[in-house]
């Protein structure tokens, strides 16, 4: 009897094991070094973006108006700040990523390269520049019924106000303008909720995604 007990034990524990193993399955995590376009890893229980989301029958992308990608449209972007941290606290009123390029290959910005590239819009609205603001500088809001996302720091604007504008059309170049410490892109995203406008994790959005 105690034999068997012994080799019921055995099994159970194999089981729940097995069980627990098969359960917790891997997650994305974009940490590699700096994150840029196309180089998330994948990693057992690391937190990520996207390891928790639920399948999704039909992916494509989503209409124009949803913002989709990297503003900057370059697989050499790189994330030099965070949602919700440093300048970018609290998340509710500042929350954005900053963006910029590699131009070296080294992984990490670089200002050189990154001065006066392309910035494009990620979704379909109504334009409305500012120049000089503080602390955004030369910014654009690109804005629709259900989406706004905000451009800053611009070197310069490729648009004008009441311009209506589709995801890949050209509204600006990277600059330093308004309170920045170097040339790069802050881009936010607002997502409309009844009256109000609330500020939404870019990441949520493909941010790093380089759309053909």
């Amino acid at each position: 009897m105690p034999i068997i007990l012994l080799l019921l034990a055995l099994v159970g524990g194999g089981y729940l094991w097995m069980q627990r193993g098969s359960s917790e399955g891997v997650r994305l995590s974009g940490w590699g070094g700096p994150l840029r376009a196309g180089n998330a890893t994948a990693a057992p229980d690391a937190p990520g973006l996207r390891g928790l989301a639920e399948p999704q029958q039909g992916r494509g992308l989503p209409g124009e108006q949803r913002p989709l990608g990297n503003p900057l449209r370059a697989a050499n972007a790189v994330l030099t700040q965070g949602y919700g941290v440093g300048s970018h606290a609290p998340a509710a009123v500042w929350g954005a990523v900053d963006l910029a390029l590699d131009g070296n290959g080294d992984g990490a910005a670089d200002p050189e390269g990154s001065w006066h590239q392309p910035v494009y819009a990620t979704h379909s609205g109504v334009v409305k520049t500012t120049a000089n603001s503080y602390p955004a500088g030369n910014h654009i809001w690109v804005t629709n019924d259900e989406y706004r996302t905000g451009y800053a720091h611009l070197a310069s604007f490729a648009v004008g106000d009441g311009q209506q504008v589709q995801r890949g059309d050209l509204i600006g170049y990277i600059g330093s303008t308004g309170m920045s410490s170097g040339p790069h892109l802050d881009y936010q995203v607002w997502v409309r909720q009844g009256e109000a406008w609330v500020n939404v994790n870019p990441m949520d959005f493909d941010v790093l995604e380089v759309l053909p």
